[in-house]
């Protein structure tokens, strides 16, 4: 059986390598790193709702009537849904249609910051943050980085 020895200088490259990827993985779960497209700046569309958009129909409209806060074109709304809980959706500006959450945000903890915030994002950046507990799984504490691709969200990373 032919064992193979590897230099030192082969190892360290190797460190470097993963070192490198491992700040790179970081770098893009920055805000900075998924810019918007443009900001929207016409007058919104009226919202769309579909039947399970009734229940919240009011909550909605208002938001709907707000200015976008949220990936140049998008108004992103959260309401409570319990303790330390919070569920919400995201409407496109430029056509009205009504994107829910794909999961509640919970549990983030009574030792949070003042400053903490369970939903993070900007109106300049397509990067949303999540930090808690997704639909109350236990272990799934942390931040979940998403990127909103064509109303959609698509998960970047999680790190607990």
């Amino acid at each position: 059986m032919e064992m193979r020895f590897y230099s030192r200088a082969t190892g360290i490259c190797l460190l470097t390598w993963l070192v490198c990827a491992a700040f790179a993985q970081i770098a893009a779960a920055r805000f900075e790193a998924y810019p918007a497209i443009e900001p929207y700046r016409g007058r919104n569309a009226p919202v769309i709702l579909s039947r399970r958009d009734q229940t919240f129909r009011t909550r909605l409209r208002s938001a709907a009537s707000e200015k976008p806060n949220f990936a140049g074109h998008y108004i992103l709304t959260a309401w409570g849904c319990g303790a330390e809980c919070l569920m919400g959706a995201i409407i496109d500006a430029n056509t009205g249609h009504v994107y829910w959450l794909p999961f509640t945000v919970c549990c983030w903890g009574a030792n949070a910051a003042d400053d903490f915030q369970p939903i993070a994002f900007r109106l300049d950046s397509r990067l949303i943050v999540f930090a808690g507990q997704r639909n109350e799984k236990e272990g799934d504490g942390g931040k979940h980085y998403y990127e909103i691709v064509a109303g959609k969200l698509k998960e970047i990373r999680v790190s607990p």
